[in-house]
């Protein structure tokens, strides 16, 4: 037997219940079985009397005998009805589904062991399905019985926990020829850890509790290890074989922008981001940055400045974003910014005119364009530049890796690459899924703006929202009102949207309301954004489509109707829409009177803080990290003991443990080191490529 091994060819299964649990578990080989870790444990050296049962819900365990047995028809379906007695009472034990094997394998009058859950029905004590042993020998050494995932499929057919335990215990015999250390002596001395063979031993049949608690930190640990190490590894590869165009000359664009230009002072953390890739830009490999900042903490202006520093030094830039509305908005305040230079910029979309395109086209192969903003029209085969030497792309986990990889494909030496998101990334996220990059945070935000106050407000203080938003009108504000948009049920959404409208249109008679949803034409929304953003509307009533893509630093309030329906990044989102001005401003939040627990931990967060990265690690907590990362990563988060909400202290412990082993022995070619290599090349190259930018 090895690891590779069918579970057919294990003792007690066989072809039919090898296909069953495959099925059912996706378990094939005899590495999976031990990688199929119990779900907890079940303390079997205590036995309760019947007399001392007290509440519903607990798991125990009983000693007695059943001294009657008999079936009961109810309608269509049957139930199999014990009596259970002990020398301090009697209990039911019930099976709900049941079949003729059992009812014949049930000992009557024998002395057997139950274990399960208690049930209280009409102040009579019961126990669903039980577990049954039989009173003979009963093993003192493991009091801690591992119990499995499991399903109703597999118990039907006999696969209960009995018959894991069973064949686990079978393989965890056969554990000194099966399990190979995976680390260096001097690891497992300095973290204290079992052996992997101890480890294995101990997650399945645990000596006790301790040892249950060391298992798992060795694997936790292992988890984690060998996933950062492989994007260590990346990152360390990219560093002495990517390629890339040095940026040595910062010169008279970013000068004269700098000095003449520059609307206000950057923030300290600007400033420091700007140095980072500063450095990374000067030298001869590809910059490979992601650059984190909260809804308008500046990002943009990083960006700007960014270009400039390639301009300086002969070469052309590419902002990229994943929509229409997005790359406007930042060709809009690029355009702008450069307003009194002489400095091209232009815009392409999937709505640019053929005249236009032809224009970009030729301007771009000829060198006369320096900075093209766009979305995926940018990638197409006609696009093509004279020395494209900066891509930034923003939000990037919209954009698939292919499409990534054509923009990079532009140019012979591949461009330096910076990924922006204005969606903060819980910490333990970035050190685990973006390792291979060189991680950038701009956590300031600029001077002069004033924090965003948040309200919770129900139904019955619409009036007094409503009167507040005309007392803010009356300032020279401008006010959004904001609905769900949920495809599921977009025709009912709609409906509340046309009629959340003619509430607004009602009340705000004396002024100008304009309306913004995912159904109108890319003209339409154009029209419709620029009557707001020109200040001839004072109201927009809108659905989520300005979660991105707006900016009116005139508008101070942001009502969301139904907040309750929003997740927690989204709300943020939509949030960071007001405040972009000098003024006060305000997201009321709108919801029902009956609220969920996780509707109130959502609202309550955002009523306490306007810091993007605790707001996300709320949210990973509410939401799980898959989807944060979004759902095409939703099913990389595929580890079975490491939580990346929880186990923050493991993640950071090996994300310094790799970094020292690294900078020490980078090849990993030391002696000791070897066992960690071979361990890598064996199970983990390869299997994290998603994340890889370049």
């Amino acid at each position: 037997m090895n690891l590779e091994t069918s579970i057919e060819y294990v003792k007690g299964i066989g072809p039919e219940r090898a296909k069953l649990i495959k099925n059912v578990l996706g378990i094939s080989t005899v590495d999976d079985l031990l990688n199929f870790y119990p779900i907890r444990y079940l303390d079997k050296s205590k036995v309760y009397k019947i007399s001392q049962l007290q509440e519903s819900g607990i798991e125990i365990q009983l000693k007695g005998k059943i001294t009657s047995l008999q079936e009961i028809q109810t309608g269509k379906t049957k139930r199999l009805a014990a009596k259970f007695n002990d020398d301090t009472g009697t209990m039911d034990l019930v099976w709900f589904q049941y079949s003729k094997w059992l009812k014949d394998q049930l000992p009557i009058n024998k002395e057997i062991f139950i274990f399960g859950k208690i049930n209280v029905f009409n102040n009579q004590f019961s126990m669903p399905h039980p577990e049954i042993e039989i009173d003979e020998k009963k093993e003192t050494d493991n009091r801690l019985k591992p119990i499995y995932s499991s399903s109703e499929k597999l118990t039907k057919r006999g696969l209960n926990q009995k018959f894991f335990q069973t064949v686990l215990r079978n393989i965890c015999r056969e554990i000194p020829n099966l399990i190979e250390e995976n680390m260096s002596e001097y690891m497992i001395k300095h973290f204290k850890f079992l052996s992997r063979q101890h480890t294995f031993l101990n997650i399945h049949f645990p000596k006790d509790l301790e040892h249950v608690d060391k298992a798992n930190y060795r694997l936790k640990f292992e988890e984690s290890f060998f996933f950062q190490l492989g994007y260590a590894l990346k990152k360390l590869h990219h560093k002495t074989q990517s390629h890339g165009n040095p940026f040595p000359i910062v010169g008279d664009h970013f000068n004269n922008f700098y000095e003449n230009h520059l609307p206000f002072d950057l923030t300290g953390a600007q400033k420091r981001v700007l140095k980072e890739i500063r450095l990374d830009m000067k030298k001869p490999i590809q910059m490979n940055r992601l650059l984190q900042g909260d809804v308008g903490s500046g990002k943009t202006m990083v960006a700007l400045l960014t270009m400039l520093i390639a301009m300086d030094n002969g070469f052309q830039s590419c902002m990229m974003a994943p929509t229409e509305i997005l790359a406007q908005q930042h060709y809009s305040g690029i355009k702008d910014l450069l307003k009194e230079t002489d400095i091209n910029v232009r815009l392409l979309t999937g709505s640019t005119k053929k005249s236009e395109r032809k224009i970009i086209h030729e301007e771009l192969e000829n060198g006369e364009l320096s900075i093209l903003v766009g979305t995926h029209a940018v990638l197409e085969d006609k696009v093509k530049f004279k020395n494209l030497g900066l891509a930034i792309i923003d939000e990037q986990h919209r954009f698939g890796v292919a499409q990534r990889a054509k923009l990079w494909a532009k140019n012979k030496i591949p461009p330096h690459i910076l990924v922006m998101t204005a969606t903060p990334i819980p910490r333990t996220l970035a050190m685990s899924f973006y390792s291979d990059l060189d991680v950038s945070v701009i956590d300031e935000m600029p001077v002069g703006r004033k924090p965003i106050i948040t309200a919770h407000r129900r139904e019955k203080d619409r009036l007094y929202v409503y009167n507040f938003c005309r007392e803010e009108i009356e300032k020279g504000r401008q006010i959004y009102f904001v609905y769900p948009l949920i495809e599921e049920s977009e025709t009912l959404d709609y409906k509340n949207l046309m009629e959340g409208l003619d509430h607004v249109m009602n009340f705000f008679s004396s002024y100008n309301v304009t309306m913004l949803h995912g159904r109108m034409k890319p003209d339409e929304k154009d029209a419709a954004m620029n009557y707001f953003a020109s200040g001839k509307a004072e109201i927009m009533v809108a659905t989520t489509v300005i979660e991105v893509g707006v900016n009116v630093p005139n508008a101070s309030v942001m009502v969301i109707e139904s907040a309750e329906r929003f997740g927690l990044s989204q709300l943020h989102q939509l949030r960071g829409r007001v405040g972009r001005g000098a003024e006060q401003s305000y997201c009321i939040l709108m919801t029902s009177d009956k609220l969920s627990a996780e509707s109130r931990t959502r609202i309550k967060t955002m009523t306490e803080t306007n810091d993007g990265f605790k707001i996300s690690e709320v949210d990973m907590q509410l939401r799980g990290p898959g989807d944060i990362l979004g759902t095409q990563q939703s099913g990389v988060v595929d580890f079975k003991k490491l939580d990346l909400v929880n186990d923050s202290a493991i993640i950071k412990l090996t994300k310094l443990t790799v970094e020292k082993i690294l900078e020490a022995d980078p090849l990993l070619a030391r002696p000791d080191n070897q066992i960690i290599k071979n361990y890598y090349v064996r199970h983990y190259k390869g299997k994290n490529k998603w994340s890889k930018i370049s």
